[in-house]
């Protein structure tokens, strides 16, 4: 037995109700209001809620445990905030509790109310051991509509928790919206192995400087490699060379410093080295200089691929470092590449600013997602396994991510419209 079953049971009143209610002192019982559900702060569980005990009206909080002697296993007994609870809701009635001066607060047991089915469904649930998820078994039987507004709900909800670097990089540039783009795409250029390193360096670069020299692509590389430290190698190529010079005249001027972390080539496929990442990125703002507006202007997935459509240097068809040169190729940004920006970078900047200007549109925001393919990954496969065609675009592939990290795997089945479904009805 958990708690949040108990919570379940009293925000859903999923209990015998038209029978005469009784407190465990055995006094009359009428529940007006539940009250509020404190999901997020410390404090009783329920909020304003308002009960009828022996014919009196009160007001105020309910708390709720699986014993009553929780209550002073929690150290309720010592906290303020718990003196306004007017009812304890428990599943097994262990020990009275009392309040400061020395009432009992008023008790009452749901084990005595609940249905039997309720209860099996429950247990059913999340008492047998599963390979996967919990309810591994039920998840097939879902009808199409239940599963699509689930899967939608798990994607704004990843959404926001992207947004959430985003909202601490808005407070530190004082909403300079293109400076949080920069940031944004040189994290995510970097991908997993260089994330950092390349958000460490757009750190030491105002992004003012990077639209200052927009006009040039071999100034824009020089800023981006020689902040990040690739620039520091000897070489004979007038190209490299140009560029060193170069970066010596713009950190002098702007009084650069290199990033302290230091890009990674180590068990990465030449595609996604740090030296041609950069070259690529200053492509796309040698390209694109006013890039935000463009990106807020879009409404559409093949609008992005458009958009992030960059030619390199020639320099680059045969390189894919600095060091090396390699059999000519032209390296332009991948479809799966610009993907990832349009799911890491994209969609939640325009999230965060559709909701700054009070100006949602997460009609646009979904259709966008659904145009990118479905990703595949080890926890995405665990649910095409049991209910196949469930993944066919990246909006349900970020939704089962957020589904199965954020739910699934803590156990939050009653949190969850799928979990609380199953126990609702009849397995």
């Amino acid at each position: 037995m958990h708690e949040d079953f108990l919570h379940h049971l009293w925000k859903y009143q999923k209990y015998n109700s038209d029978s005469e209610l009784k407190t465990n002192q055995g006094e009359s019982l009428s529940i007006i209001e539940i009250g509020r559900h404190n999901q997020e702060n410390s404090g009783p569980d329920f909020f304003n809620a308002k009960v009828k005990i022996d014919g009196q009206v009160w007001a105020g909080n309910i708390e709720i445990h699986v014993k009553s002697s929780d209550w002073y296993a929690h150290n309720h007994q010592e906290d303020s905030a718990y003196d306004n609870v007017i009812l304890h809701v428990v599943w097994e009635d262990d020990v009275e509790v009392f309040r400061r001066d020395n009432e009992i607060i008023p008790s009452f047991s749901l084990e005595k109310y609940v249905a039997h089915g309720t209860l099996e469904n429950y247990k059913s649930l999340i008492g047998i051991p599963s390979k996967h998820i919990n309810c591994e078994k039920h998840f097939s039987s879902f009808d199409d509509f239940t599963i699509s507004n689930w899967l939608e709900r798990m994607y704004i909800e990843r959404l926001e928790h992207k947004s959430n670097l985003i909202v601490d990089l808005l407070n530190e540039s004082q909403n300079n919206w293109e400076d949080i783009l920069f940031k944004l795409l040189c994290k995510n250029f970097g991908l997993n192995k260089n994330g950092e390193v390349f958000l460490s360096l757009a750190n030491q670069i105002p992004f003012k400087v990077i639209h200052k020299h927009h006009h040039s692509i071999k100034e824009l590389e020089s800023l981006l490699l020689g902040v990040s430290g690739l620039l520091n190698i000897k070489s004979e190529e007038k190209y490299i060379n140009d560029l060193k010079n170069e970066y010596e005249y713009l950190k002098h001027k702007y009084k650069l410093k290199e990033s302290l972390l230091k890009p990674q080539f180590f068990r990465l496929r030449p595609d996604n080295f740090p030296s041609l990442r950069l070259a690529q990125l200053a492509s796309v703002y040698h390209k694109k200089p006013n890039l935000f507006q463009d990106i807020i202007n879009i409404d559409s997935t093949e609008g992005f691929y458009k958009l992030f459509n960059v030619k390199l240097h020639g320099f680059w068809d045969i390189h894919y470092s600095l060091s090396k040169i390699s059999n000519s190729k032209v390296k332009r940004l991948s479809k799966s590449f610009i993907d990832l920006l349009i799911i890491n970078t994209i969609l939640p900047l325009k999230l965060c600013y559709q909701k700054q200007r009070s100006a949602l549109d997460f009609e646009n925001l979904l259709n966008i997602i659904s145009g990118i393919k479905a990703e595949k990954n080890s926890k995405i496969d665990i649910f095409e396994s049991i209910r196949p065609n469930t993944n066919k675009t990246a909006l349900e592939s970020q939704a089962l991510l957020e589904l199965k990290t954020n739910y699934c795997d803590k156990n939050y089945c009653l949190k969850c419209n799928l979990g609380k479904k199953l126990v609702n009805s009849s397995l």
